[in-house]
């Protein structure tokens, strides 16, 4: 472990966020930072906003002052969302934060998992195309090591506004097979207004409902001299969002229907062993999964069953979370990013969900949850890109209310999620 140390570029960055934030990214209505001398309580935004400015992790605010709604993005974590609110600095924070890691002030070689509701990676994990072992070594944990780019370096902003920030970065990773890939990546995170939110999801919300939603465009470029093939190596766009687990929550993900002969096994339950039945079920075109973070377990859903929506609820605080992901018409091949030899490194998932819980020697990195999606394997020649979009959006409110919104969506019933993994 060693101290967090910031570059000549990273203390440029810190002053331009510092400069963006007292010109007018600050706390909706007020452009003025969360009063640092206010107590909130914690699991609010505000706690989590005063918390981040006081370990020296720069931020910039998206607003909209008619809803209140707010999303906290971290330029020094590649732009990553760090968390949001539906209702402003008192609003329940939906992201999770690593409060212990960050308020060390250090920084681990090999991972260092500070939270965050929606986070930029690359694809492939493990197998012979892996950009987290370096050649020639097993692929277990002790070798396995995140890029510093995707880890804890900063992306570059390109432009800031109240609603939307661009970031941008140019680095080379190479893979396990000792190729290297020259790599550009193009994000732009947008808080979407009451207006958009109810057109994207085909919805009409409610006076009583809160909610908070963005929209992510993700993009990566072949900067190389030489094409990403099957046989040199290619990546994929994975997004991964942390959220607080609740002891009753649930993510479903509905799933196209059809054999397993024409189709392939609807989920993949075995990352970390088989899930137990009392936490995966599956009815009908939906897959129902627990999230309470006490058991360490990861669901995958193949590109051929795939669609573009997952969610989870959380009964306990009447919380409502949708993802939307962009998928093509026709499945393609996707990273299979699992550690070791492979079959076949291309039929991996497209959509997937993680319940963290204690390993082996009782430790726990969270507790948290996680409901990630990706883009396919990135086949791209020099100076091609490959864009994949994600739309994040949390709804509170009245069950009755959030009811309206996933019969809507999915054709599903609260008190069914709810009632899904009972016995």
């Amino acid at each position: 472990m060693k101290k967090t140390e910031f570059s000549g570029k990273s203390l440029i960055l810190i002053m331009i966020v510092g400069m963006i934030t007292a010109a007018g990214c600050g706390t909706a209505g007020s452009n003025k930072k969360t009063d640092m001398t206010r107590e909130y309580t914690k699991g609010t935004y505000g706690y989590d906003k005063i918390f981040l400015e006081k370990n020296n992790i720069s931020t910039i605010e998206l607003t909209d002052p008619i809803s209140g709604s707010r999303v906290l993005l971290a330029p020094g974590l590649q732009g990553r969302v760090m968390t949001s609110s539906a209702d402003g600095d008192s609003g329940l924070s939906f992201g999770w934060i690593n409060y212990k890691l960050i308020e060390s002030g250090e920084q681990n070689t090999q991972f260092n998992p500070f939270g965050g509701e929606e986070r930029f990676w690359l694809g492939p994990e493990g197998g012979p195309f892996s950009i987290y072992f370096r050649k020639g070594d097993e692929q277990v944990y002790s070798n396995w090591k995140v890029p510093d780019v995707i880890d804890t370096q900063p992306f570059e902003i390109v432009s800031a506004g109240k609603d939307k920030t661009e970031f941008s970065q140019n680095f080379t990773v190479t893979n396990s097979t000792g190729t290297s890939l020259d790599v550009g990546v193009e994000r732009t995170v947008k808080l979407l207004s009451g207006t958009e939110i109810m057109s994207a999801l085909n919805v009409s919300l409610d006076g009583s409902v809160k909610y908070v939603g963005y929209e992510s465009v993700n993009r990566i470029t072949n900067n190389g001299t030489e094409a990403w093939t099957e046989k040199s190596g290619f990546l994929s766009i994975w997004m991964l969002s942390m959220f607080t687990p609740s002891s009753s929550g649930i993510v479903f993900i509905p799933f196209k229907p059809g054999s397993t002969a024409a189709m392939g096994k609807i989920v993949s339950d075995d990352y970390f062993g088989t899930v137990p039945p009392d936490r995966l079920v599956v009815r009908d075109d939906k897959i129902f999964f627990s999230i309470d973070g006490k058991f360490r377990s990861k669901i995958g859903i193949s590109p051929e069953r795939a669609l573009p929506f997952a969610g989870s609820y959380d009964p306990d605080g009447k919380t409502l979370t949708i993802l939307w992901f962009s998928l093509p018409g026709t499945p393609g091949p996707y990273v299979n990013s699992k550690w070791g030899n492979q079959d076949n490194p291309l039929k991996g998932d497209a959509v997937n969900s993680y319940n963290d819980g204690p390993v082996e020697d009782g430790s726990i990195m969270g507790p948290f949850y996680e409901i990630e999606s990706s883009s396919p394997a990135a086949f791209l020649k020099p100076g091609e890109k490959m864009t994949h979009v994600q739309r994040i959006f949390h709804f509170t409110g009245s069950e009755n209310e959030l009811n309206r919104i996933t019969e809507k969506i999915f054709s599903l019933k609260l008190e069914q999620i709810t009632a899904s993994l009972k016995k």
